[in-house]
């Protein structure tokens, strides 16, 4: 069966990036940024780790957003909520910063819109745990924009989390695809080749690879962008 859409993670994937640089540009940021709202650099950091572990686990039943911040609220009481708009402005003014420790192939772009000119599908399967504020941001600092995908997963529109195989089936739902019909594209061993366990094609991008468990690789399509290019044109034929 011909694929009829490609699933691509963001983060490592169409953004390159070292993953740990970025969390630490991310956190440093935004302890700064609230520090004058009384927000301890530790405490916060550790209050953000604990909302996103919430999200992975998140069960279904409430979007990502509402868990964390039940999570951050439980922490830090009604001051969290009402805080909420210091947030919002972090990730339209020092956020944008962070792009500097990111990477940035023009490939990724030249292959999204691509597939879009040959009619296939596209979709942004960037695991759920920011607003779509950020995610926004992140893309364009891809290269790309938000009308590139026909859907994007954020905090807001999403009730699962990778590695969660129900995240990828509600992708499935909303898209009204099969997943046979679909190839899934990341970086993230553990997270994005996963999509493979509900019938997904898989290739997985070897730039910025993340396998934490030293998984045994071999069997999956894998490597740069010019080689994901000619697995797709493989799987068009």
């Amino acid at each position: 069966m011909k694929i009829k859409a490609v699933l691509f993670d963001l983060d490592g994937t169409l953004l390159p990036m070292d993953q740990e640089v970025f969390t630490k540009a991310y956190f440093k940021g935004l302890a700064a940024k609230l520090a004058p709202r009384g927000y301890e650099p530790k405490q916060l950091i550790d209050a953000i780790w604990g909302g996103t572990k919430a999200m992975i686990k998140n069960p279904g039943g409430k979007s990502n957003e509402e868990r964390f911040w039940e999570f951050f609220s439980g922490i830090y009481g009604d001051k969290a909520r009402e805080d909420e708009p210091h947030f919002e402005e972090f990730y339209k003014t020092d956020f944008q910063k962070i792009k500097d420790v990111c990477g940035y192939d023009p490939r990724a772009a030249k292959i999204v819109h691509k597939l879009k000119e040959a009619g296939i599908r596209t979709a942004l399967a960037t695991n759920p745990i920011f607003p779509a504020i950020a995610t926004e941001s992140r893309m364009r600092w891809a290269g790309l924009e938000p009308e590139d995908f026909e859907l994007y997963t954020t905090y807001e529109n999403s009730c699962h989390s990778k590695p969660n195989p129900e995240y990828y089936k509600a992708i499935l739902a909303q898209m009204n695809l099969t997943a046979q019909e679909c190839l899934m594209v990341g970086n993230d061993v553990g997270d994005d080749m996963v999509a493979k366990d509900i019938g997904m094609k898989v290739f997985l991008l070897t730039d910025c690879l993340i396998n934490h468990k030293n998984a045994d690789i071999s069997a999956l399509p894998q490597g740069d962008f010019d080689a994901l290019g000619e697995y797709i044109d493989s799987l068009l034929d």
